[in-house]
C-alpha cells in the first residue's frame, strides 16, 4: 500500500508505509504529542518507555501489548523490544535525564560494548550508535522532527509586534551557537551586547538559563540552534513551556530559534504565554 507521505509529514522518507512505529520515549511533552500525531495519521503505534522517565499518562494511553518498559541502558532489551512489537520504524522523542549517564545508568552488555567503544561520549556519538544498532536490525529510524512539521520555529517575530533586541546583538548570538554546536558542547548560547554570557553544555538549556540569569542585566539574547551537519534522527533542539518560564525568571526576554530546526511544544500556547510574558521569540534562517 502506498502512502502520501508528504501530506502526513514532510520529514517521512520517500518509501515510508503505514507500518508499526516504535516511539523510544524520554521525559516531558515531546513524546507525549508525537504519539497523538502517530495515532492522529491512523498509523500502529508502539512505545518503548524508561523507567523513571516516561509519563506516566503516555504509558497509560498505551494498551499493554503494545508497549514494553526498560530501564535507562538497557540497549540490547530495546533491541529486542522493538523486534517483539513488530516496529519497522523507530523514532526518538524526550530527554533523559543527563545525571543518567553518571548515576543510575543500568547498561547491559550491548550498552557496555557500545560505550567502551566511544572514545568521546556526548549526544551525537552515543545516539548515532544507538541508532546504527536499531538500524542494524532493519528497522528504519525516523526524523525526530516527523509528524510535529507545524510545531517547528517559523521565519520571523512569532509573537508579533515589533523586534526589540538588535540585529546586530542576535547575529552575534547565532555565531556562539553556531561556533558552540560545531564542537560538540551544546545547542544553545546567551549572549548580551556582543557579549557571551553562557553557553549550553551537557547540563541542558534550562540551567544555562539560569545561570546567565545570575548576570541580573537586560538585554539578555537566547539562542537556540543545530548542527550545521545535524542528525535528525536524534538530538533535535526543543524549546517548551519550562523553557518559557526559566527565561522569564532570568529576565531574557529574546530568544532565536532556527527555522524548521527547533521543535516549539504546543506551539499555539507557547506563543501566547511568551506574548503575555512580554518575550519575543524569533525564527531565524541561516
Amino acid at each position: 500500500m502506498k502512502t502520501n507521505t508528504k501530506s502526513i509529514s514532510a520529514f517521512l522518507p520517500a518509501n515510508f508505509e503505514p507500518q508499526p512505529i516504535g516511539l523510544i520515549a524520554g521525559k516531558g511533552l515531546y513524546p507525549i504529542l508525537m504519539a497523538e500525531r502517530i495515532r492522529a495519521a491512523g498509523l500502529p503505534l508502539r512505545l518503548i518507555s524508561f523507567k523513571g522517565e516516561t509519563e506516566q499518562s503516555l504509558i497509560d494511553s498505551v494498551p499493554a501489548e503494545a508497549h514494553i518498559q526498560i530501564k535507562v541502558g538497557q540497549l540490547g532489551k530495546l533491541l529486542k523490544s522493538l523486534k517483539k512489537l513488530a516496529c519497522r520504524y523507530a523514532v526518538m522523542a524526550g530527554q533523559i535525564t543527563p545525571k543518567r549517564l553518571f548515576h543510575g545508568l543500568h547498561p547491559d552488555l550491548k550498552a557496555l560494548a557500545i560505550l567502551n567503544s566511544l572514545k568521546i561520549k556526548n549526544a551525537e556519538t552515543i545516539f548515532g550508535a544507538i541508532s546504527a544498532e536499531i538500524e542494524a536490525i532493519d528497522i528504519q529510524m525516523l526524523d525526530a522532527r516527523s509528524f510535529l512539521d507545524d510545531q517547528l520555529a517559523s521565519e520571523g517575530l512569532m509573537t508579533g509586534g515589533k523586534l526589540k533586541a538588535p540585529e546586530e546583538f542576535i547575529q552575534h548570538g547565532i555565531q556562539i551557537a553556531k561556533g558552540i554546536t560545531e564542537l560538540d558542547i551544546g545547542q544553545g548560547a546567551v549572549v548580551r551586547k556582543g557579549t557571551v554570557l553562557a553557553v549550553e553544555a551537557y547540563e541542558g538549556t534550562d540551567p544555562m538559563l539560569k545561570r546567565a540569569g545570575e548576570f541580573k542585566t537586560d538585554g539578555l539574547i537566547f539562542v537556540k540552534t543545530v548542527k550545521r551537519q545535524q542528525d535528525y534522527r536524534f538530538d533535535v533542539p526543543v524549546f517548551g513551556e519550562r523553557t518559557l518560564d526559566v527565561m522569564h525568571t532570568a529576565g531574557i526576554q529574546t530568544a532565536a530559534l532556527e527555522v524548521g530546526r527547533v521543535i516549539m511544544l504546543d506551539k499555539p500556547t507557547l506563543l501566547q504565554k511568551a506574548a503575555k510574558l512580554k518575550i519575543e521569540l524569533l525564527g531565524y534562517q541561516i
